[in-house]
């Protein structure tokens, strides 16, 4: 076995992260969203933030033969093109802010942002008027930049689709797509400027059947006239996520 998936099977935690990559795969493919606000504050425990993130693009590329087939019929493609290539533009300076950024800060920055953007889906926050390609360029810039800097590429994203008049599946569809592009361009963003590693694929290959097992069970749970149970379920596991990931529970 080569040695670099020897070192990503001797991975610190790698149990717990099996764990919360199938429940963040679950959610994901039941709600639509929520795995990297799952995910990644209880990952960053375990691995710095810029390995927590390139695992995690890498295992998400399950996504691809899960949950991407069903929900890509039913985006709006050029809406969603708009939100994909502008979150890419913006992706690499978040990466190399990332890069530059204490990871204690980065840690701090996950927690707080996964809380703020909660607080914000439980708000129920919706806007009344149909957005305009500069907008979603802005959106898919927001999200791009945070994305490349703490790994959520989707809060911002999902708190703009959930505040919308999309019926849930659109939605809920719309996310899947957008999450499931940029995802796997996170890596050839991230392999230019030097950080993805070779354990990093490894770990993330690791990872990438659980993931995929986890989506297709959550995709398998979704009913769309159960949205509020569905909504309610995906807050609560996020909302625990981001308590477990509170740099202050080992001491930083």
């Amino acid at each position: 076995m080569p040695e670099v998936v020897l070192a990503a099977l001797e991975t610190a935690g790698l149990g717990w992260l099996i764990l919360i990559t199938i429940v963040a795969g679950i959610v994901y493919g039941f709600a639509g969203f929520g795995a990297a606000l799952i995910y990644m504050p209880v990952a960053v425990i375990f691995l710095a933030p810029v390995m927590a993130i390139a695992a995690f693009s890498v295992s998400a590329m399950s996504s691809v033969v899960t949950v991407f087939p069903k929900a890509l019929p039913l985006v709006n493609r050029k809406a969603v093109t708009v939100l994909i290539l502008s979150a890419t533009v913006s992706a690499s300076f978040g990466i190399w802010v990332l890069r530059v950024t204490d990871v204690i800060v980065i840690r701090w920055a996950v927690v707080i942002f996964c809380g703020l953007t909660l607080v914000a889906l439980i708000a129920g926050w919706r806007y009344r008027v149909e957005p305009t390609t500069g907008t979603r360029v802005m959106i898919g810039g927001a999200a791009g930049f945070v994305g490349g800097l703490s790994g959520l590429m989707g809060p911002i994203m999902v708190l703009f689709q959930l505040a919308g008049r999309d019926s849930i599946s659109t939605t809920r569809a719309t996310t899947v797509v957008f999450l499931t592009v940029t995802s796997m361009l996170m890596l050839p963003l991230m392999a230019v400027q030097g950080v993805l590693t070779a354990k990093a694929v490894a770990l993330g290959v690791v990872l990438l059947v659980p993931y995929g097992i986890g989506a297709l069970i959550g995709q398998a749970l979704f009913r769309p006239e159960r949205e509020r149970f569905y909504r309610a379920v995906a807050y609560a596991i996020i909302g625990l996520a981001t308590l477990a990931g509170v740099p202050i529970w080992n001491g930083m």
